[in-house]
């Protein structure tokens, strides 16, 4: 019997959206292993007989509860009328706006779509879609002029502490971005390199200045035009939630109270803003004094900030905006930024740091993408932490594929750690057979992948401070083939478009065992399986394949059965890429 109160559509959101100016894509919830089949009736409600339309929906994902289903469709008036009817084994169930019916009703009450306006479309750059980003921490990443240290610069290589500076700099990644071109990556997200007393600079001082000891604007400048002739984009970090205790209108506050001209700038609920039995009478940055609040909804404040976004792209030409503690802000703060930053280089990335669901940012009015933590946790909780069988990783993935729209899910962006986390070796138990598992599905998953600085030469560290170590250099000291697995993997997926953008189906993933396989397909019909061994014994697999042909697309044993059948051998915590070489289906 069909579960009915499983059943789920509403217009808009991730449920109907413009996937381009003329194509809508249309999904259905059902109980999962509920429903045999789904079929999209659709029509333009003006011209009603002339533009019926049905067309088979597929399931593209399912959770632990639900399976979720998907049709794209062309309205010729870019206008869609639709309803759904859902079979299982003898029975049919119509769902309408109106309801669930045993029989469709005379005059079906209609979900609509009411037009696709070029406006409403869902757009991120096209750039990001073919990205790789490399995530640079500048205070440790190279020490490229010695002459603009801090006094107590410490030696390169030492242990990192909270308030401890190595004399990274914007030189030194100039001069090492031969390291990012042999590599293979195209874009670089920046932590804030803008004035602030400390290492790591979120608390800044002066939004129009880039901190001394990291160059100058003309040394950022000479950065962006080097990056770019080499083809990579470059994003900074945009820290507008709070700023830093130095910043000249806070401490204007401090010295005059509520008489500040900049009182309203910040969020004080007690004057004079103070700390008082550990607590800071302001509001701030998880209740660190030094990290005051800044106050979006003052139009001063905005204006600020709204022209910090604008100057640096035309000042410096870059690529876009990583934007922090980005939950913490007003809606009608981003959506004004969106504009302005659109408005100054329309391709530019817009990347939101939200650590849980963001769906009310992806809306296409605020931002482009977000830091994609929950596939973050997905994949460490089944590769390193041991926390997700099989069907448990496949389930946490399909539901977070059907959280969003197609667009939105291909320009997320995927890390596997960052400057705020422990790194992915170190997560992986010092494991480099569980790293590579993880560095696999972070580059054949939908979105756009992201390289902690030093994750590819084997470097480790626990959480905060540690995480933020120096970068090796000493190619002796470096693990380079780790480093030509890094480059093997981002060159697969630069010249494949179904590693991209191509559609994603778990082939197998069951309860209690580690074995996995998923497939992406191209639009073209390109099509490649992966094949995943999370455990601590050699497995394999046997497909069938039929007459298809295949070449390894990385490495590892591939061979037939007697009966025809693809057999694939897999090492513990191994792993194959095979790519279909004999066309499309």
């Amino acid at each position: 019997m069909i579960v009915r109160e499983a059943i789920y559509h509403r217009p808009k959101l991730n449920w109907s959206f413009a996937v381009d100016s003329r194509h809508v894509a249309v999904r259905l919830r059902t109980k999962r292993d509920n429903v045999a089949s789904v079929t999209l009736h659709w029509r333009d409600k003006y011209a009603w007989e002339q533009s019926l339309g049905a067309t088979e929906m597929e399931k593209f994902a399912s959770d632990a509860l639900f399976d979720y289903w998907e049709a794209t469709v062309e309205p010729p008036f870019r206008r869609l009328a639709y309803y759904f009817e859902l079979r299982a084994e003898k029975e049919r169930v119509w769902f309408t706006e109106g309801g669930c019916f045993d029989r469709l009703p005379e005059r079906p009450q209609h979900f609509e779509y009411p037009f696709i306006h070029p406006a409403d479309v869902f757009a991120p750059p096209e750039w990001v879609k073919e990205a790789v980003f490399y995530q640079i921490f500048p205070e440790r990443f190279a020490d490229g002029d010695p002459s603009n240290n801090p006094e107590n610069t410490q030696p390169w290589g030492g242990k990192p502490e909270w308030h401890s500076f190595f004399g990274g700099d914007l030189q030194g990644v100039l001069d090492h971005l031969d390291h990012l071109s042999e590599l293979g990556v195209n874009a670089i997200y920046f932590t804030p390199i803008f004035e602030a007393p400390t290492n790591h600079k979120y608390d800044t001082r002066d939004y129009f200045k880039i901190d001394p000891h990291f160059g100058t604007k003309e040394t950022l400048k000479r950065l962006v035009a080097e990056c770019h002739k080499r083809g990579i984009r470059v994003i900074l970090d945009a820290v507008f939630n709070h700023c830093g205790k130095t910043f000249p209108p806070f401490e204007d506050v401090l010295a005059r109270g509520a008489d500040s001209p900049y009182a309203d700038w910040f969020h004080v609920r007690e004057w004079p803003p103070e700390v008082k039995e550990g607590m800071p009478t302001y509001d701030t940055f998880a209740f660190v004094p030094e990290m005051p609040k800044l106050n979006t909804g003052n139009p001063d404040v905005r204006n600020y900030l709204l022209e910090v976004a604008r100057y640096w792209i035309k000042e410096a030409d870059i690529d876009g905006w990583r934007l922090d503690v980005a939950n913490e802000i007003d809606h009608s703060f981003w959506r004004e930024f969106r504009r302005v930053v659109k408005a100054a280089k329309p391709d530019a990335y817009i990347l939101g740091e939200i650590w849980h669901d963001a769906q009310p940012w992806l809306q296409g009015d605020q931002f482009d993408a977000v830091m994609n933590y929950p596939f973050t946790n997905a994949v460490l909780d089944f590769v390193a932490r041991g926390a997700l069988d099989g069907k448990g990783f496949a389930d946490a993935l399909g539901g977070l594929l059907a959280s969003h729209a197609r667009p939105v899910t291909e320009a997320a962006f995927n890390l596997l750690d960052s400057h705020d986390t422990a790194r992915l070796l170190t997560v992986c138990g010092n494991d480099k057979r569980k790293m590579k598992l993880a560095v696999v599905i972070q580059f054949t998953f939908p979105g756009v992948p992201c390289i902690y600085y030093g994750d590819e030469i084997g470097m480790d560290g626990e959480g905060d401070p540690d995480c933020r170590k120096c970068m090796v250099w000493d190619e002796h000291a470096q693990d380079r083939e780790l480093f030509r697995f890094y480059q093997r993997i981002i060159r697969l997926r630069r010249e494949h478009a179904a590693l991209r953008t191509g559609r994603l189906r778990f082939v197998r993933a069951r309860e209690g065992d580690g074995l996995v396989a998923y497939e992406r397909v191209a639009e073209d019909g390109e099509r490649f399986l992966i094949v995943l061994n999370n455990g601590d014994a050699p497995r394999s697999l046997a497909l069938e394949t039929e007459h298809e042909q295949w070449e390894d697309a990385f490495a590892g044993t591939i061979r037939r059965t007697a009966d025809g059948k693809l057999r694939l051998e897999l090492e513990p915590y191994g792993f194959q890429l095979l790519r279909k070489t004999n066309g499309p289906e």
